[in-house]
């Protein structure tokens, strides 16, 4: 059988899938609360001038989502630009901790209720930006994971039909690692002497996430078939 053949099987396969199942997809957006973070802090000397840790910080995110239900059981991948931010008091000068990611989860959950929905799964991070303020070079890329992977798990409720509330959270699955960096001395001062290095020691932020959704489309959107045969379009 040539390629193109199972191709075309495949793809009817898939939309026949589709139209057997009940779905929905949309946008969604709201924020998040950063727990983590931790660096050494040294001197010229080298002395250290202690271990800081972060202060969590609120950020937001904003996606879209696709849903497949399989009656009481579900599929929902999604894609969502995520921003966090955490907060270092260092000696003479806080130091905003920021990373920008494309966070890409795949979850599988069960409907308790026709309104209330618990969730899991495995999610996949890029990492597009991340900075620490008050670096020797202002370009300096911080090292946040050695693995893209994380994991979520959440509750969701839904109200007013099209719309969504899902509180969940995320452990990254990295390792902890440090890195060194050079600072800028000249805005860390202490009794113990300018802060020029800092040792990073675990970059890693986990995540409390708060989001609202709302369906734009769905398997019931076309009035004119059963539910579960429709299409939005």
């Amino acid at each position: 059988m040539s390629k193109k053949i199972i191709l075309i099987l495949i793809f009817f396969s898939c939309v026949n899938l589709l139209q057997a199942q009940e779905y929905s997809f949309g946008i969604k957006a709201g924020g998040n609360y950063s727990m983590g973070g931790e660096l050494e802090a040294f001197t010229p000397t080298p002395s250290s001038i202690g271990v800081f840790e972060a202060n969590s910080q609120f950020g937001y995110q904003a996606g879209v989502f696709f849903e497949l239900n399989f009656g009481k059981f579900f599929v929902r991948p999604e894609v969502m630009f995520n921003v966090l931010e955490a907060e270092f008091d260092l000696p003479g000068y806080s130091s905003t901790y920021s990373i920008e990611k494309l966070n890409i989860p795949i979850l599988f959950g069960y409907s308790v209720t026709d309104k209330i929905d618990i969730f899991a799964g495995p999610a996949y991070n890029n990492i597009m930006n991340s900075s620490l303020e008050g670096t020797n070079n202002p370009n300096t890329t911080i090292v946040v994971q050695d693995t893209p992977l994380a994991g979520q798990i959440g509750v969701k409720w839904t109200f007013l039909k099209r719309f969504e509330l899902d509180l969940r959270y995320e452990h990254m699955l990295s390792s902890k690692q440090a890195t060194t960096y050079n600072m800028n001395s000249t805005l860390f001062t202490s009794n113990s002497g300018s802060l020029t290095r800092i040792s990073f020691d675990d970059p890693r932020l986990n995540q409390i996430m708060l989001s609202l959704s709302f369906k734009i489309g769905d398997s019931e959107s076309n009035t004119g078939r059963r539910r579960g045969r429709g299409c939005y379009f």
